[in-house]
């Protein structure tokens, strides 16, 4: 693969519209990009289908990318292709899943603006976080999925030679999957009403058994297990 510093030389070359450039970071960055898809195969789509979607991904990266974000182009790059194939793959849900990243990113955003206009500066990914009662991932997620990394560069609260930017901090294992999910679900739950909001805290969060959240919400058993299987139903549909 390229230097980071022939890379990024590159990048600049590809997004003024040298085509040569951007030939040249697809031919030298094919084992990341075949090393991203082989998590897909077996999934029902061809490789060669799965190359095409990858190499959309890297491009679309090479296009997102600004070098005041912090961060390594590859950093950058693997959740973009991932990303990619995974939009295809959840083609179904993917109106769905725009929606909640778009909202959670135009909260986030609002957030940012009132915050810069009180403070004279931005928030840090973990002020967000604490604020939005979300995981830093998440936050990170939201913001890129919009654009708008504007945190990405945070570092440590320790300031010294060895901090590194959030974005190189987070976890490498690809847990795309599982934030979606989470923001889908706990935008499920808000839809909720307060009777039901209060049987999945208790049975989800507090452990307890349906007979008794019955008791503590003072209905039936039965009733408690009708609502818990509607509820559900609901969880489904939002995921699906």
């Amino acid at each position: 693969m390229l230097g980071e510093e022939e890379t990024l030389a590159l990048i600049r070359k590809a997004k003024a519209g040298d085509n040569a450039a951007k030939e040249r970071l697809l031919t030298h960055n094919t084992s990341l990009i075949k090393s991203i898809l082989r998590r897909y195969l077996g999934k029902g789509v061809e490789y060669d289908d799965l190359f095409q979607l990858a190499c959309m991904g890297f491009l679309k990266a090479i296009a997102g990318f600004d070098e005041a974000f912090g961060v390594r182009f590859s950093t950058y790059a693997v959740p973009m292709i991932a990303g990619e194939i995974k939009r295809f793959l959840r083609d179904d849900g993917s109106v769905k899943v725009s929606r909640v990243l778009k909202k959670a990113a135009r909260d986030l955003n609002g957030y940012i603006q009132t915050y810069m206009a009180e403070h004279g500066e931005q928030p840090t990914v973990k002020e967000l976080a604490a604020a939005f009662g979300m995981e830093e991932g998440e936050v990170v997620f939201a913001l890129g999925s919009a654009r708008m990394p504007v945190s990405l560069d945070e570092r440590s609260d320790f300031q010294d030679e060895t901090s590194v930017p959030l974005a190189e901090r987070l976890p490498a294992k690809d847990d795309q999957d599982a934030m979606i999910e989470h923001m889908i679900l706990k935008a499920a739950i808000e839809k909720l009403p307060e009777r039901e909001k209060k049987i999945v805290f208790l049975r989800y969060f507090r452990d307890m058994t349906q007979s008794e959240v019955a008791r503590r919400i003072g209905v039936s058993q039965v009733q408690i297990s009708r609502l818990e299987s509607k509820i559900m139903g609901k969880f489904k549909e939002e995921l699906l």
